[in-house]
């Protein structure tokens, strides 16, 4: 029925930021096109504390950045000129292909009262025929992500295809991902069709086949099991998965099917070849010193997403 379960770990993003970081591990480095996930908040700071958690500009390449938001709100600015608030239930989907610079920022200091912010960042692997793709950005507003309801069941499909919804939030290759909220006893599955499908809780605690898991931990399920997840007490899950694309490289921010074009990466940052964002463009972050490491492991990404 299950796989594995994967324990959330913590790793700070800049100073006084620390995040659950769930994608990559060190046994599961992909769950369908997904390899990266990040859970971050509550957040709770003193207003004085907001501008050293901004998250400085920072290249990306051969992914899609997925933001969505539980609470709060971030400003992002990247190489195209795009500069975009997103807010709880949009979603910002950020294609870097050959190459892209973004920055996240916190300027509204009332947007961290009382833990108000919480987020989730995913990276989306591309398949190799869109890896050297033209950046792209697009924000999608809540009423462009259909929701479903039943007994005890909320249920928003942030991108891809399941359970019969669909949007028209541009992927790359065949996934879902999808912000489920359950009310004590409520009984869920998983979407149909996909060889990988993972449950994160996020908060709460649900039951599978009789043992309960706790916030901060990935269910990765068996493929063409049909598992029945039932809420413990009231709990919002992230439901994500997909057709897997097979090896990807990692480091630092750049993923490639290729360890050249991750070089080549690594050289372009480190020679001012990928544009920082026009409208945040005085720092950035430099490249991570590249220091001996055992194989397939690299410095920590510098970005939620």
């Amino acid at each position: 029925m299950l796989d594995m379960v994967i324990e959330a770990r913590q790793a700070a993003l800049s100073p006084g930021f620390e995040v659950r970081r769930i994608l990559p591990y060190r046994l599961r480095r992909m769950l369908g096109p997904f390899i990266f996930m990040d859970h971050a908040g509550p957040v709770h700071v003193a207003p004085a504390q907001t501008a050293s958690m901004d998250v400085l500009p920072h290249p990306h390449i051969g992914l899609s950045t997925v933001s969505y938001l539980f609470g709060g709100q971030v400003t992002h600015r990247d190489s195209l000129g795009v500069e975009q608030i997103i807010r709880p239930g949009e979603v910002n989907w950020m294609t870097a292909g050959s190459g892209i610079a973004h920055s996240e920022r916190f300027e509204d200091p009332n947007a961290l009262v009382g833990g108000q912010l919480e987020m989730l960042q995913t990276w989306v692997a591309l398949p190799e025929a869109a890896e050297e793709s033209a950046p792209s950005f697009a924000n999608y507003q809540p009423e462009q992500l259909p929701i479903f309801t039943d007994a005890g069941v909320w249920m928003r499909l942030i991108a891809g295809d399941a359970f019969g919804l669909r949007n028209d939030v541009k992927t790359h290759s065949p996934l879902f991902y999808l912000h489920v909220v359950l009310q004590a006893g409520a009984r869920f599955g998983l979407p149909k069709g996909y060889p990988e499908r993972g449950a994160y809780v996020a908060k709460g605690s649900v039951e599978v086949a009789g043992r309960v898991y706790p916030a901060g931990q990935l269910l990765v399920f068996t493929a063409g099991q049909d598992p029945v997840i039932v809420a413990h007490e009231p709990s919002t899950l992230m439901l994500l998965g997909g057709e897997p694309l097979g090896e990807r490289f990692i480091w630092w921010n750049f993923v490639s099917s290729r360890r050249e074009r991750i070089e080549q990466a690594k050289a372009d940052w480190q020679a001012g070849r990928i544009a920082l964002p026009p409208n945040d463009n005085a720092e950035f972050v430099p490249l991570p010193e590249d220091r001996s490491r055992p194989a397939g492991s690299s410095p920590a990404p510098q970005a939620l997403s």
